[in-house]
């Protein structure tokens, strides 16, 4: 086998670690010697061992001499876990094969430097757009300490996300719902509007799938949300975060502390979204899905504070109704606000394109 078809292995190995991961990386190791696989192991959750390290301890023989692949460089730092690269140099391959250099400042470079120095030779950027693609959560985090944000909505396949009157249960299918789920539990937080809220009064959990719940957001300006909303409830299974502005209802954050409603301040007239990923970021929330409403998702976009696009369009025609987004500013075709589409699949005849922004 090649060197590509065994970081292939190693990046399967790696997806096993959504999400548990976070806000660490997704990584895969796989350690060959003499044509055979002698280890294995991926990142399984924050503050356990990393990728190399399962690999080393599960391998069947001793690791001298053999070929490390790994998806991404082995960290060179005391974090909450020892340097993974003082365990190599220690075991002492004789190859160590990198999918992509660590973004992290701490690390970057200075893990394939230390293998270097003791001899053991290296190869990187194996698969190398592959790899970056798998942590592109953990890439915009390390960088910017910001979360990466997914803005995620269902409409009809003329672009509205609810009818004249306001309904707009279900527009997706069954599957398309299960699908959303699964893709809230592999996020750290989802945010809503409070007009999401006061019109649908959804739970934002994961109930449909096996996962974790995400810490649920919501953006009030004026603190309007019910006391009695779903999405305050049950805070043992999945918390709540609300964020206002100064001019808030007092009384209102008082009833909801007694509640256990954590409520924090990110601006003066309307809720300063930059200001709320700051606060998210600080609390090593690494991936934010945003799923409405109308509002939200066009402030979002005209702030060119996303990242990523999930859009599922039914088979059906609404007219006139609610469009999915907003006012953007946009009055030639040139000012449009460009995506680049990366896939494009189909459940129970909805079609599901996942598309990233152009962030210039």
């Amino acid at each position: 086998m090649t060197d590509e078809q065994y970081m292939k292995m190693a990046l399967a190995l790696a997806r096993r670690g959504s999400p548990w991961a976070c806000p660490n990386p997704l990584v895969g190791a796989v350690i060959v010697k003499n044509g055979r696989v002698i280890g294995k192991g991926y990142h399984r959750c924050c503050g356990e061992n990393h990728a190399e390290i399962n690999a080393i301890e599960s391998a069947t023989e001793p690791v001298r001499g053999s070929t490390v692949y790994i998806t991404l460089e082995p960290c060179s730092h005391h974090g909450r876990t020892p340097p993974c690269v003082e365990r190599l140099v220690k075991e002492k391959p004789a190859r160590v094969v990198i999918g992509t250099i660590d973004p992290n400042p701490v690390v970057s470079g200075r893990g394939l430097a230390m293998l270097k120095r003791h001899g053991i030779e290296t190869r990187a950027g194996v698969l190398e757009d592959q790899c970056r693609d798998l942590n592109e959560v953990f890439f915009k985090y390390i960088r910017s300490r910001i979360p990466f944000v997914t803005l995620k909505f269902a409409q009809s396949i003329d672009g509205k996300i609810a009818t004249s009157t306001g309904h707009s249960r279900w527009i997706s299918s069954e599957p398309s719902r299960v699908f959303a789920h699964r893709l809230r539990s592999l996020h750290d937080a989802i945010l809503v509007g409070s007009g999401t809220i006061v019109k649908d009064d959804p739970e934002l959990t994961c109930r449909l799938v096996k996962g974790r719940d995400p810490l649920r957001v919501v953006v009030d300006s004026d603190l309007k949300i019910a006391p009695g909303a779903r999405v305050l409830q049950d805070q043992a299974r999945a918390q709540t975060l609300v964020f206002t502005t100064s001019g808030h209802d007092r009384k209102k954050r008082a009833l909801l502390a007694e509640r256990g409603i954590e409520v924090r301040v990110a601006g003066r007239k309307q809720v300063d979204l930059a200001a709320v990923l700051e606060e998210l970021g600080r609390r090593e929330i690494s991936s934010l899905l945003v799923e409405g409403g109308a509002a939200v998702l066009t402030s979002f976009i005209r702030a060119r504070l996303a990242d990523r696009l999930i859009v599922i369009s039914a088979p059906k025609i609404f007219g006139k109704g609610t469009d999915a987004i907003g006012e953007l500013g946009v009055r030639t075709v040139d000012q449009a606000v460009p995506v680049s589409i990366r896939t494009v699949s189909h459940k129970n005849g909805d079609i599901i394109v996942d598309a990233r922004f152009i962030n210039e």
